[in-house]
């Protein structure tokens, strides 16, 4: 089930990270970022490299803290948590999703999905993972190992690892820069479809194509958002049908 709240899922206010080289030199990563994403959003932070957009993911996601500035993640201040209480906050209410798809060689697609089960504190976890493969299309091929699946179909599986807790937010960190153009598409079909069913998805890209899908697009340069804007085109590139979304 997906949650509601009536405050932005994200809101960033003045967000700063600055980092120190081995050659002592400071390097501004962020600088004075504020952003807010309301909740069922599908928004694209896109940028070249070394503008920022990895370094505002992680920050985003809880593996990074910021120099300055404030993060609450619908309403809740998690930037001052203890290190503990943001893993939790990360495992139950985060997905993540990245450009290597880290799955587990030896194990099966449910079992790699079913791993953050592992360590979530849910009360009722049965079907969870056969839920999450059957809403990126992998009803069929839930015992079948990485290595007897295509690259798109790892990352299918990544994703619906990364669904498999109902989290808040679903983050993706170039998740099709692996994939060839078509298998792509096919994984930006499966965005759409979970942003349709009310999933708040942040995707990370250098690619305008893969932007191209989401709803609205923030542009980072040098640390610092240098547009935020709507696109009324989300999708309109793809004439393919959208896979039929799975609540």
């Amino acid at each position: 089930m997906i949650a509601t709240s009536s405050f932005p899922i994200i809101d960033l206010n003045a967000i700063s990270r600055t980092y120190t080289r081995p050659t002592g030199e400071t390097v501004e990563a962020l600088r004075d970022v504020s952003l807010t994403i309301e909740r069922g959003e599908f928004v694209s932070i896109v940028g070249a490299s070394g503008s920022g957009k990895s370094t505002l993911m992680n920050i985003l996601g809880l593996l990074d803290r910021p120099g300055s500035g404030g993060y609450r993640l619908s309403g809740e201040d998690v930037e001052a948590l203890s290190i503990d209480a943001q893993a939790r906050v990360r495992n139950r209410r985060i997905g993540f999703v990245f450009q290597s798809f880290h799955l587990l060689p030896r194990t099966s697609a449910l079992e790699n999905v079913e791993l953050p089960l592992v360590y979530s504190d849910r009360d009722d976890i049965a079907g969870l993972g056969e839920k999450a493969l059957a809403a990126v299309g992998l009803a069929d091929r839930m015992r079948h190992t990485p290595a007897e699946l295509s690259g798109g179909q790892q990352q299918r599986v990544a994703i619906a690892r990364a669904l498999v807790n109902e989290p808040d937010l679903l983050l993706a960190d170039e998740p099709t820069g692996n994939l060839d153009a078509a298998a792509a598409e096919e994984i930006m079909e499966i965005f759409q479809t979970l942003h349709r069913s009310g999933r708040t998805i942040v995707l990370i890209t250098h690619d305008p194509a893969m932007a191209a899908h989401s709803r609205r697009i923030v542009r980072l340069a040098n640390g610092r958002v240098i547009s935020d804007e709507a696109n009324a085109h989300a999708g309109a590139a793809n004439g393919r049908p959208i896979l039929e979304a799975v609540r």
